[in-house]
């Protein structure tokens, strides 16, 4: 496989567990748990996720918060980054639900912005064999944060289809971004390609009903 094919594979598989699980339940939250994963995080980039790191930067006994080792620690720290984009969302003033979640993916990337190798390591302990459930709800976390943060409250079929949409696109341009991150620019427009995708294919949608069942378009 070949390199699109290795990123086309990965952003497959982080879209489908963004919607594998349902709505994930929150993780165990503390400051002490807080103050923890953003000293590791600052530095996992370069010494990676171990509890041994932990210890040397955030106390002796900091390991004992979190007894399922790396992957809790890396839960806890996407799950930090989260709470962080929708306090940061809150100031949003933008009418159009479209324009919200462009801006909210785009300062989700933004908390993350200083700590791109970290992210990158992160990943690799997400897409380790047994931790499929973890990346679930990591990813699916994120997804619903977004949707919390553009002020969407869709419920249903309509959450679901929606947050299937935005997993795929959110793991598009997570990947484009730990490649291009150093190019905001880029990033931006990817994301806007990718926006416009789902615009389109919605409004094929409606196309296709109108002709298929006149009258009931509005209702799909």
């Amino acid at each position: 496989m070949n390199g699109i094919g290795v990123v086309a594979a990965l952003a497959g598989r982080l879209a489908g567990c963004a919607v594998a699980c349902g709505r994930p339940g929150r993780p165990e939250r503390s400051l002490a748990r807080d103050e923890a994963v953003s000293r590791l995080g600052a530095v996992a980039g370069a010494r990676g996720w171990g509890l041994d790191v932990l210890r040397d930067v955030a106390g002796p006994d900091a390991d004992l918060l979190f007894p399922g080792g790396s992957a809790e620690l890396v839960e806890a720290w996407f799950d930090l980054g989260d709470r962080i984009m929708i306090d940061a969302a809150r100031g949003l003033d933008e009418p159009r639900l479209g324009r919200r979640v462009r801006a909210v993916i785009l300062l989700r990337l933004g908390v993350i912005a200083p700590d791109r190798d970290a992210v990158r390591r992160a990943l690799g302990v997400l897409l380790a064999p047994g931790h499929a459930g973890l990346l679930a709800r990591v990813m699916g976390r994120t997804v619903d944060a977004i949707w919390e943060a553009a002020g969407d409250h869709a419920t249903g079929v309509t959450r679901q289809t929606k947050r299937m949409s935005l997993g795929t696109i959110y793991g598009q341009v997570l990947l484009f971004w730990l490649a291009r991150g150093d190019d905001s620019e880029a990033v931006a427009d990817f994301l806007d390609r990718r926006l416009a995708g789902v615009v389109r294919l919605g409004r094929a949608k409606q196309a296709l009903l109108a002709r298929l069942r006149p009258g009931r378009a509005q209702a799909a």
